[in-house]
């Protein structure tokens, strides 16, 4: 808008300042000439490289500092991989008992397995593609969507790049191949639509790993309970199981994301005795196993029987289950502290815990079906089980938090319904609990637990959830290194032949193994994907027309100073979801409303493909029209992790702030009379009442759309919006102080 004033709210002194040498007043008068209306203060990106700056420095942290995160992070993070060893070997050879060679080759494949995925490709290369410390699939798309204007977040501002989460640090070199595909990126709305489905099925991926982690975990920990009850059948496992995962999801609404910090010890004495236990029945049964960590077992384990071998590698990818937990968890901890972990207890107790169970067995290979509970000692055989049963419960719990945490940033990024978000932590932004969701959680992992009542199958179902998500984060991966970090070509080949091929024979044996339970994860994937793309097609078509219906500055200009009709004393707060222009709702306002307020912000929330937002660059204002309007717009940004500030904090912080864009204002424009008057009219207008005006919209697909369009718009999106949080409830707006208006919306 040509009558828009432009000014990023920062604390200034009332120094002058000077921007390359040169005074500020004369930068401004250029800006003034090249923008017309527009101004910007030149100290924006002075103060954004300071809290950038700040940032950097703030990852340097001591080694105690570091040693703590690490401690902490194995309960929170590896819960889950290290409860795989309850199921590894009987999802293995689930049809067949194996010959002595047989387990050899399968404990072969464990160990570089354990090494090329976990330890390699995530502790070494992957935790690299943080966005700001923060990891997961979300994580890797908003770096490809800040290096590319790929997002499919609509509405994307020039200031919005200028955020000190925006400034990334990109080798010097400048690579054509690099610029060539950011181009070819942005010039295809395919490539968009692919960037966007990937990331949301990674995320649906992750999501129903949250819902099978908590079935298999407590279903292998419990079922112990039979070797001493030989009669128990399965159906009073399942039972057991059900009540343990109901009392799980029952607590979530007390901030169980304090679990993992509390019992880090539970878990660090379970890879302790897990590494133990191996280290004795490699000296007790037999040691020769030991040769598994020669390769050349792989392949004779392939040549003996090919077919078999192939399916085999369904159970042994479970041995990396909840490796994708490092980089999604990596916003609580730090690279260094991911890696001290996994690298120095995590790795090294798994494998003897592997290594242990192959040398049991080689001379038992007929209790392959219970190989975990059968190689344990006596002596200490409830205390594992003990043990088992609580590391199995903290796996869930980090699993569960984690999928919370995924439909947080979901939700901010326009791509799943509204729901209710309770955090739980006030030092921790992404611990978090959703009640619907914990509710639906609990609703699948019941089902699925009394449905299948073994481990066997739900482990075919946990493989392809596995592999799905490992494949995801590959292909985002490798577009990075090309684009972003500018990684040679023969380094990348390196990688897709190392990683990505292996990941692909992987999840042909799963996908074998599809109607054997591998459906499940599929099934739960498609339709949340379903789900979440509806929903994000529909909000972009929704902000599409909002852009077309806007009103002119001509229009607003033809008004006058009262907008055509009485303006009476009070602050009006016009909820839109455009930060350009007049959203069409306003004439609408004018039309039914026989007065409107003295002063009137158009306020625009927006969720950027960032983490998080720093406080001191949340708020972007403008003023719309001529100043004797007393109109401004406020758009609010935030990262996807950021938590939405409630109304009250929102007025007080939205008023420090015009009263600060005032002034600034006048600074600029050497012309201070003004500045006092405007303010106290501000002040008094807020003194008469804070009105929160939205509009209610209903959204129905055009006359000519196709038969699948109205489907979708009318029926499937229609439903997903009356069942779920109404916008001024997200929003924290008071009832007593919300005016709706009603508009048709035709996409």
């Amino acid at each position: 808008m040509g009558d828009d004033v432009v000014l990023n709210i920062e604390t200034l002194g009332s120094e002058p300042m000077e921007k390359n040498g040169e005074p500020v007043e004369e930068v401004h008068e250029e800006e003034k000439q090249k923008k017309k209306q527009f101004h910007s203060l030149d100290s924006l990106d002075k103060e954004a490289n300071k809290i950038s700056s700040l940032r950097s420095a703030s990852k340097v942290v001591s080694i105690a500092t570091v040693l703590q995160l690490a401690f902490q992070s194995i309960g929170v993070v590896y819960g889950d991989i290290g409860t795989s060893p309850l199921y590894v070997f009987s999802s293995t050879f689930s049809n067949r008992v194996p010959s002595k060679n047989d387990v050899v080759g399968a404990l072969s494949l464990i160990i570089y397995t354990l090494t090329l995925f976990p330890l390699i490709k995530y502790v070494f290369i992957v935790l690299w593609a943080n966005d700001n410390g923060d990891g997961g699939t979300f994580a890797l798309y908003s770096l490809i969507c800040r290096n590319s204007n790929v997002s499919a977040i609509p509405n994307e501002r020039q200031e919005e790049m200028e955020l000190s989460a925006y400034k990334l640090k990109i080798p010097n070199k400048n690579l054509k191949r690099a610029q060539r595909i950011k181009e070819a990126l942005e010039s295809s709305c395919w490539a968009k639509t692919s960037l966007l489905s990937m990331a949301l099925l990674g995320t649906c991926m992750v999501i129903g790993d949250g819902i099978l982690t908590p079935c298999i975990s407590v279903l292998s920990a419990v079922d112990g309970v039979r070797k001493f009850d030989t009669g128990m059948s399965k159906d009073v496992v399942a039972m057991i199981s059900i009540f343990i995962l109901v009392m799980l999801f029952s607590i979530q609404r007390f901030g169980t994301d304090k679990v993992g910090y509390t019992f880090a010890p539970s878990i660090l004495v379970w890879f302790m005795l897990i590494g133990g236990i191996g280290i004795f029945n490699i000296f007790r049964h037999d040691s020769t196993v030991l040769k598994a960590f020669n390769p050349i077992y792989i392949i004779s384990y392939f040549k003996r029987d090919p077919k078999a071998a192939w399916i085999s590698l369904g159970g042994v990818v479970l041995c990396m289950t909840g490796t994708e937990a490092m980089f999604a968890d990596l916003g609580h901890f730090s690279v260094r502290s991911i890696q001290i972990a996994f690298s120095g207890l995590v790795y090294p107790c798994l494998i003897c815990a592997y290594v242990g169970q192959a040398a049991y067995l080689s001379i038992f290979p007929e209790n392959i079906t219970d190989a975990f509970y059968k190689s344990i000692p006596e002596s200490v055989y409830w205390p594992m089980f003990v043990a088992a049963v609580m590391a199995s419960i903290i796996a869930s719990q980090a699993m569960i938090s984690a999928t919370f945490a995924i439909i947080k940033q979901s939700m901010a990024l326009g791509c799943f319904p509204r729901v209710r978000i309770i955090h739980t932590s006030h030092k921790h932004e992404g611990q978090v609990y959703i009640p619907e969701i914990n509710f639906l959680l609990m609703l699948a992992c019941v089902l699925v637990t009394a449905s299948f009542k073994e481990t066997t199958n739900i482990g075919n179902a946990y493989g392809i959830a596995v592999v799905g998500v490992m494949l995801v984060t590959s292909s985002l991966l490798v577009l990075i290194m090309l684009m972003v970090w500018q990684t040679s070509l023969p380094l990348v080949a390196l990688f897709v032949l190392s990683f990505g091929s292996f990941e692909l024979v992987y999840f042909s044996s799963v996908l074998y193994k599809f109607t054997s339970g591998g459906y499940l994860p599929l099934t739960f994937a498609s339709v949340l994907y379903f789900v979440m793309y509806v929903w994000n097609y529909v909000q972009t078509k929704r902000h599409n027309f909002e852009v077309e219906q806007k009103v002119s500055t001509e229009y607003l200009n033809s008004l006058g100073s009262n907008l055509g009709i009485s303006r009476v004393p009070g602050l009006g707060l016009l909820y839109t979801e455009l930060t350009h222009g007049i959203p069409a709702i306003f004439p609408h306002f004018l039309t039914n409303l026989p007065a409107i307020h003295s002063v009137l912000v158009f306020v625009s929330v927006k969720y950027l493909p960032v983490n998080t937002v720093p406080a001191e660059e949340r708020f972007l204002l403008q003023r719309v029209g001529p100043k004797d309007y007393k109109m401004y717009r406020c758009i609010a940004r935030y990262g996807y992790r950021d938590r939405r500030i409630g109304n009250e904090e929102f007025e007080l912080l939205l008023m420090e702030n015009l009263r600060n864009f005032i002034r600034n204002e006048s600074w600029e424009e050497g012309d201070s009379s003004v500045e006092g008057e405007e303010i106290r009219f501000l002040e008094k207008s807020r003194e008469a009442g804070v009105v929160y005006l939205l509009g209610h919209s209903e959204v129905r697909a055009s006359e000519n759309s196709s038969l699948l369009k109205r489907v979708i718009v009318n029926y499937v999106y229609d439903f997903l919006r009356r069942n779920c949080r109404q916008g001024f409830v997200d929003l924290q707006i008071p009832n007593k102080n919300l005016l709706q208006v009603g508009m048709n919306y035709s996409v």
